[in-house]
């Protein structure tokens, strides 16, 4: 099998997997349990946080886990809302992750006023629309670090630049981000940060939202003390332990990857270019994670090359996992503007740490055929 869909979830990394197998089978213990097999288990989830911090230029303090990329999104933004009591106004972008386009719609039902500030073609944000959003009323901003679908990186930097000089707070979605290029929350500036381990070759279920200190937030879930009263629940000690190991080994391995990934991404892109005509490559040229390869094929349904692709046991994406049953058109190629006929033609690849050079050529072997073969019994007429 050739994976190319990394982006929607990595497999487990053989450290990863090891780490949880050893936990597993060694250790059940409650961490908030007061005897000792309690407190190791406590212990190594101290670890875990000391080790994401240190990754992500943070204190250990300020790291808080939750069971997704999503319900950190969720609790970032309806966590500040609850404590800015006298702000009612959030302001993101249109090309967000469903987890925070949806909280944004179900804010906006509870009578939030919610902003959406457009991009450009290639995804990049519009900041003097952004600034101009900007009122009194304003909670909180919330961009993503790099985008999902088409890899383009966001000015989070300038984005702060304008939030601080109005007071409001910044939240970022680095889930994409986190692992393939640096993300450092001083560098950054943000109050919030979303990471995720399924996407660094650690295991699904669960996330984590930086808040750096003194940052006004109210619980997403209440019950019991977990996660300095912020997250009430048993944590997934399991999911926590395998977290800290993928971002253990993505701090050994992360120049490693990236330099290799993305010699095999251009080694893609050169060779989809050279072999099929009537390519559209979105996103931005440059400000982009290089990894994430989103291709219009002009003329022909993304759905069919997906499944002809399927047959030669190659797996690619048409856009979100998170939305991939839904029929309706990703909203982020919308917001860069591609034409319904356009959008409905583009597959994400996006590559990872266990990418082979061997895969890149077995794709380039078997697609341009693919693409041929569909373009000659499609409807759409390319235009020369």
């Amino acid at each position: 099998m050739v994976y190319l869909d990394n982006n929607a979830t990595t497999p487990l990394d053989p450290a990863v997997q090891e780490k949880m197998s050893w936990f597993l089978k060694n250790h059940f213990g409650n961490p908030s349990s007061l005897y000792p097999i309690g407190h190791q288990v406590k212990n190594m989830i101290t670890e875990v946080r000391e080790i994401i911090a240190n990754c992500l230029g943070a204190q250990r303090s300020e790291i808080i886990f939750t069971g997704s990329g999503t319900e950190a999104d969720n609790f970032a933004l309806r966590g500040v809302l609850d404590a800015l009591s006298d702000k009612n106004e959030v302001i993101t972008s249109t090309i967000e992750h469903p987890a925070i386009i949806e909280t944004g719609h179900y804010l906006q039902e509870k009578g939030y006023k919610v902003t959406y500030v457009p991009v450009d073609e290639m995804g990049m944000i519009d900041l003097q629309t952004l600034e101009e959003a900007i009122s009194p009323k304003t909670a909180i901003i919330s961009i993503m670090h790099a985008n999902n679908e088409i890899g383009t990186i966001q000015p989070i930097e300038d984005v702060v630049k304008i939030a601080k000089r109005h007071g409001i707070l910044v939240h970022t979605d680095a889930v994409q981000s986190f692992g393939k290029i640096e993300v450092n929350v001083n560098k950054l500036g943000v109050d919030l940060l979303t990471v995720s381990a399924h996407k660094i070759y650690g295991p699904k279920g669960v996330g984590a939202l930086y808040i750096r200190q003194g940052t006004p937030i109210k619980p997403l879930i209440y019950g019991g003390h977990q996660e300095r009263l912020l997250r009430a629940g048993t944590e997934n000690t399991i999911g926590i332990i395998g977290f800290g190991e993928a971002v253990r080994v993505l701090m050994e391995k992360q120049n490693e990857d990236k330099k290799r990934i993305e010699k095999l991404a251009t080694k893609l892109m050169k060779g989809l270019e050279e072999k099929i005509p009537h390519l559209k490559f979105n996103g931005h040229p440059e400000k982009r994670i290089k990894g994430t390869l989103s291709v219009s094929f002009l003329g022909i349904e993304a759905e069919a090359i997906l499944l002809a692709l399927a047959t030669k046991d190659v797996c690619v994406s048409t856009g979100s996992a998170c939305s991939e049953d839904s029929e309706e058109t990703s909203h982020v190629l919308q917001a860069i503007g591609l034409q319904p006929e356009v959008a409905r033609s583009v597959i994400r690849m996006s590559l990872g740490r266990f990418t082979t050079e061997e895969d890149i050529e077995y794709v380039l072997e078997v697609l341009p055929e693919i693409a041929d073969n569909l373009r000659r019994i499609s409807s759409f007429e390319v235009e020369e």
